[in-house]
């Protein structure tokens, strides 16, 4: 018992019930606590995974190991004071902070006090996008849609924050240049935020991004395509599957090479999981998360840039 990890989960809402779960079923964790401000809600998960409710954080610096931060976006930093101030390692769910600056605040705590920070960019653990991410080479043209239905869940962020930070991520870490420049545009249709957005990524590289989000639409739908000197692959975030086309044989009656598809076998995996247990493992060994607290600060950097880029355009 002594050589587990005791982890607590800090908000137990929708997203933060999964994180508990797994953690009592992980080898090796002592999940010790969940803490919600709803008393019913920590009680009932606490029962099922044979741990303790609290609806106040109290003394859990001091007996726990590494947390889950899985709270509204908005107490993302005033939480992460309390665990990362103390040395307690911390997974904290995307996006890191509701701003540059808190984000910074976040990563620094966690620097200057030795403690392994975690940003929660689920996507990154897909089967699929691990696979692309070892195929992609280097892109010059990628195109992202990732098309939600209306929840009341994250209204406390708008769309660029709540679901386009997943592929500015993603394409963040596929194209290894610096940006250039920024277009945006987008509007509020059911909250006073914006709830619909398109931006477009210029890299110094010249590689480009076509980035468009929306959390009004009627079925989900969650792509992306990444097209290279030689190569175009699809990927569906859902199957965690990729297709890819590329030239094949020239025919003696055609000046071009034929297109030859095929499908690329992907495992998939349950990509929380995966990140839960990359996070534990990093605890245990103080090696590096696969999205770092610098990335997601990078993430909400670029978030921010697109954010105003779609207030000018409002004229805002």
């Amino acid at each position: 018992m002594d050589n587990r990890t005791r982890v607590a989960v800090i908000g137990v809402g929708h997203l933060g019930r999964h994180h508990a779960r797994i953690y009592s079923g992980m080898e090796g964790v002592e999940l010790v606590a969940v803490v919600d401000i709803d008393e019913a809600r920590s009680a009932e998960l606490a029962r099922e995974c044979g741990c303790e409710a609290r609806t106040r954080i109290g003394n859990l610096p001091e007996v726990v190991d590494a947390v889950s931060i899985v709270v509204p976006t908005r107490d993302h930093l005033p939480v992460a004071r309390e665990f990362l101030g103390k040395g307690v390692h911390a997974m904290i769910e995307k996006p890191l902070a509701p701003s540059v600056g808190e984000a910074g605040e976040i990563v620094e705590l966690a620097r200057r006090n030795g403690a392994v920070l975690q940003v929660g960019h689920l996507e990154r653990y897909n089967a699929g996008v691990i696979r692309l991410a070892e195929m992609a080479g280097s892109p010059r043209f990628i195109e992202a849609h990732r098309l939600g239905q209306f929840t009341r869940r994250s209204v406390d962020v708008d769309v660029v924050s709540d679901l386009m930070i997943h592929d500015i991520d993603i394409i963040l870490s596929l194209v290894d240049s610096d940006i250039e420049s920024v277009s945006a545009s987008g509007c509020p249709v059911i909250t006073d935020r914006v709830d619909i957005a398109n931006a477009r990524i210029e890299f110094a590289n010249k590689a480009v991004a076509n980035v468009t989000a929306s959390r009004v639409s009627r079925s989900p739908f969650r792509r992306i395509r990444v097209f290279s000197r030689d190569r175009y692959l699809g990927l569906d975030f859902q199957s965690q599957q990729i297709e890819k086309i590329r030239p094949g044989e020239i025919q003696d009656d055609s000046d071009f090479p034929e297109l030859v598809q095929n499908s690329i076998e992907v495992v998939p995996q349950l990509p929380l999981n995966a990140e839960l247990e990359d996070f534990i493992d990093c605890v245990k060994s103080g090696s590096r998360p696969l999205v770092t607290g610098e990335e997601g600060l990078v993430a909400v950097r670029v978030a921010a840039l697109i954010q105003e880029r779609i207030a000018e355009s409002m004229g805002g």
